[in-house]
């Protein structure tokens, strides 16, 4: 039986390794500026970010740390997990339930959950207009009790962090002899040279 279960799992992470994740680039620009427009243009490019900050990652990337008291890179990546969480239940007008259960441990399911739920809020955010997006509020529930914040707090906090973290992949990658892939430009939104350098 549990030869039966870890081919099971070993055949769940190759199909989603080959399934095809959002944010290898960034989809076209909205027709129009307005708020939602904003917020949905902030996560794709957070989206595009991390997509190819966080691809190809070695398990001795994964258990790169700068120093024993920081995070290593895949600690970073579950804390962008829930902060992309933050971005998807503000999006759904669901609250944020603290402390934070199921988070993905694996690295391919943790990295396809991120991008999911950018991909989503992303979605959701596009089709609000002005007055809805006004009313939305970023809420906590801890041990019974109940915290609200405006949608300022969405895009100074876990949108802005979760982009501050992303970059902090890039910066361990490199030192863990994995730089993020050659072409990629995120001012355009797309990479040129999409097959993986050669690494040793």
């Amino acid at each position: 039986m549990r030869v039966y279960f870890c081919l099971f799992l070993q055949i769940s992470t190759i199909l989603m390794a080959q399934e095809k994740l959002p944010y290898s680039a960034i989809p076209p620009a909205p027709e129009s500026l307005n708020g939602g427009a904003i917020i949905v243009r902030m996560t794709q490019g957070l989206g595009y970010r991390f997509y190819w900050a966080s691809k190809d990652l070695r398990p001795k990337d994964l258990a790169y740390r700068p120093s024993e008291a920081a995070a290593s890179t895949q600690e970073t990546l579950q804390h962008i997990y829930s902060l992309s969480l933050m971005i998807l239940n503000a999006a759904s007008s669901l609250p944020n339930k603290r402390p934070l259960e199921n988070i993905p441990e694996e690295y391919p399911a943790l990295r396809q959950a991120i991008l999911k739920n950018l991909e989503k809020a992303a979605q959701l955010f596009s089709e609000m207009n002005l007055e809805t997006i006004q009313k939305i509020q970023v809420v906590f529930e801890r041990k019974g009790k109940t915290s609200s914040f405006p949608i300022w707090n969405l895009l100074n906090g876990p949108l802005s962090d979760a982009i501050y973290h992303t970059g902090q992949l890039v910066s361990f990658r490199r030192t863990s002899g994995n730089p993020i892939q050659t072409g990629m430009n995120v001012f355009l939104g797309e990479t040129k040279e999409i097959s993986p350098p050669n690494k040793k």
